[in-house]
C-alpha cells in the first residue's frame, strides 16, 4: 500500500516572496500568517513576502519558515492532501510536529521564534562556525574529527545525503577541520554563511534555555507519527516530543538516516512542502527510484492535489 511523507525544508531554504500566492488565495493561509504577526508582534507579510535582510536573520527566519510551511500544508489539507508520515529538516521538524496533530499551528510558530533567538545569541557572533563536506564518506568524516580530540570541538552537525556532510563548532576549530578533511580526500569544503555553530554541543545552553518555553505548551497526541531528526525513527507517543526537541538543538541532523527510515517503513511518495527543492535534490541521492513532489506554489498545490488526492 503506497505511503505518503510530507516532509519540511530547514533554514536556508527561505526567501523574499514565499507564501504570498497562498496569502493571496487561501483564507485559511491568510489566517495563519494574520495571527502569527499578531502573536510575534512582527510585520509577517512584509517579512515573508518583501525583499530585506531581517529574513536571513536566524532569529526571523525560523519563525517565517515555519508560518509560511504551515499555511501552504492547510491549503493543501483543504484541497484534501493527507499524510501518513512526516519529518523536517531540523528546523522543519517543528512543521512536522504541528502536521501530525501534536502541536497547535501558533504554538509551533511562537516556538520557533524562541527557539531562533537562542540559536542565534548563545554563542557570541563570530565564536561559532559551520563547514559543508562535499564527496567524503561520514565515517572518513567521524575519524577526522575523532582524532582532533574532544577539546577542539567539532562535530557533525548534519547527515543531509551521501557526499553531503555538515560539520559544526567553533570556529578556527571549524576552519582546522575543513583543512584535514580536504587532505583526506573531501572533493570540497566550504564555510557557510551562519550566525553561529547550529545542533553543536556548544548550544546545549540553548537547548535547556528551550525547553523551559515547551513546558509552556500543551501538546496533542499524534494522528500521525512523525520521524525526529534525533534518533531517525518515527515518534508515536506525544510524550517523548519535548525531550527530542531539547536535545535537536545540540544533536546531529540524522537526515539521511530518517529517510532510509521512512523508505524502508513503505514511504514511495515524498511531498516537500516550502521555498525550494533542497529535500528533493537530497532524496534523490539517497534513494533515485523515491517519488518526490514540490509544494512551493500555488499552482504546485493544484497540481500535486490533483495526482495525488
Amino acid at each position: 500500500m503506497s505511503k505518503i511523507a510530507w516532509i519540511y525544508p530547514g533554514q536556508g531554504a527561505q526567501k523574499a516572496g514565499m507564501g504570498a500566492d497562498f496569502y493571496e488565495r487561501s483564507e485559511t493561509a491568510r489566517a495563519i500568517y494574520d495571527r502569527a504577526g499578531e502573536i510575534l508582534g512582527l510585520d509577517m507579510k512584509a517579512l515573508c513576502f518583501e525583499e530585506n535582510e531581517k529574513l536571513d536573520l536566524t532569529e526571523y527566519t525560523q519563525a517565517a519558515l515555519v508560518t509560511t510551511c504551515l499555511a501552504m500544508t492547510r491549503a493543501a489539507e483543504e484541497r484534501g492532501l493527507k499524510a501518513d508520515i512526516t519529518a523536517g529538516l531540523s528546523l522543519g521538524e517543528y512543521s512536522a510536529i504541528a502536521c501530525a496533530g501534536g502541536m497547535d499551528d501558533l504554538d509551533a510558530i511562537r516556538l520557533v521564534r524562541k527557539r531562533g533567538i537562542l540559536m542565534q545569541n548563545t554563542v557570541p557572533a563570530g565564536e561559532g562556525g559551520m563547514c559543508a563536506v562535499m564527496g567524503l564518506d561520514a565515517s572518513k568524516i567521524e575519524e577526522v574529527l575523532e582524532h582532533m580530540g574532544e577539546d577542539a570541538c567539532v562535530t557533525i552537525a548534519n547527515y543531509n545525503c551521501p557526499g553531503q556532510i555538515v560539520i559544526t563548532g567553533k570556529t578556527a576549530a571549524v576552519q582546522e577541520a575543513s583543512v584535514l578533511l580536504k587532505e583526506a580526500g573531501a572533493k570540497r569544503v566550504m564555510m557557510l554563511n551562519v550566525s553561529g555553530p547550529f545542533h553543536s554541543p556548544l548550544l546545549v545552553p540553548a537547548g535547556e534555555e528551550l525547553a523551559k518555553e515547551l513546558e509552556t505548551v500543551n501538546l496533542h497526541p499524534l494522528n500521525i507519527p512523525y520521524v525526529t531528526n534525533v534518533t531517525a525513527r518515527k515518534v508515536e507517543d506525544i510524550g517523548e516530543t519535548k525531550e527530542l526537541l531539547r536535545s535537536q538543538v545540540s544533536s546531529p541532523v540524522r537526515w539521511m538516516q530518517s529517510m532510509e527510515y521512512m523508505i524502508k517503513e513503505g514511504v514511495d511518495t515524498f511531498v516537500e512542502i516550502g521555498p525550494g527543492k533542497t529535500l528533493a535534490g537530497f532524496l534523490k541521492k539517497i534513494d533515485r527510484s523515491a517519488k518526490v513532489c514540490n509544494i512551493a506554489s500555488w499552482e504546485d498545490m493544484e497540481r500535486v492535489t490533483q495526482e495525488l488526492v
